[in-house]
């Protein structure tokens, strides 16, 4: 899709660092909004989460699930070379856009704990976790078909992989950049790789933030 050089970043590790993100920011919420015994009291405000939490989980896990499906069916092989980003490229690049977002978020559920304790922080608790299980529905594709998702980071403008705005995926072979299958940190280094033996006396290297991979490997 395109010519020449281009840069790509996973698809679930997007998805994977707004459901974390949302997840604690729900939860620390939720532990602050118990501190305030609310209008409703502590046993009806989490109650009355427990129920957002749910809903809340579920809407995230079904939002944009046939846009998901119809671009993972449309997706298409990346070119021989392009520019991998790394996945803490990708979660800086997505906290950076929304930090601002999230702490709207959290006063906002604190705040609504002056009616209901703890049920704001549980609904964007909630939200967080349905994004992380669409992560982890988007690994298991991965794993299935042995590629793996990614999409042009300035189609998604640090926001949706799914946003109107994405014109298709893109895909590689598994051992591609550095983040598993969902979005997850490798735990077991890429077979076949190099390993760099540090020489005493010589200059440390410093890592670039993005590097150039085989998409075809």
């Amino acid at each position: 899709m395109g010519r020449g050089a281009y840069a790509l970043a996973r698809v679930a590790v997007y998805t994977r660092t707004a459901g974390t993100a949302l997840w604690w920011t729900g939860l620390a919420a939720a532990g602050v909004g118990l501190a305030v015994p609310g209008l409703t009291g502590r046993r009806v405000g989490i109650l009355g989460g427990a129920a957002l939490f749910a809903v809340a989980a579920a809407a995230a896990f079904l939002a944009r699930r046939r846009r998901c499906t119809g671009l993972i069916k449309a997706s298409t092989a990346a070119g021989k070379w392009v520019v991998l980003h790394d996945r803490a490229v990708t979660v800086r690049a997505w906290l950076r856009g929304r930090r601002w977002w999230l702490v709207a978020a959290f006063l906002a559920a604190v705040a609504s704990s002056l009616a209901a304790p703890a049920a704001g922080g549980l609904l964007l608790a909630g939200a967080g976790a349905g994004l992380w299980a669409k992560a982890v529905w988007l690994g298991r594709w991965e794993r299935r078909n042995e590629k793996l998702l990614w999409v042009r980071p300035e189609w998604a403008d640090g926001r949706s992989p799914s946003r109107k705005d994405v014109r298709g995926w893109m895909t590689t072979g598994p051992l591609a950049g550095d983040a598993a299958p969902g979005g997850a940190r490798r735990r077991t280094p890429v077979p076949g790789a190099a390993r760099r033996t540090p020489v005493p006396g010589a200059a440390r290297e410093r890592r670039p933030r993005a590097r150039v991979t085989a998409a075809a490997r």
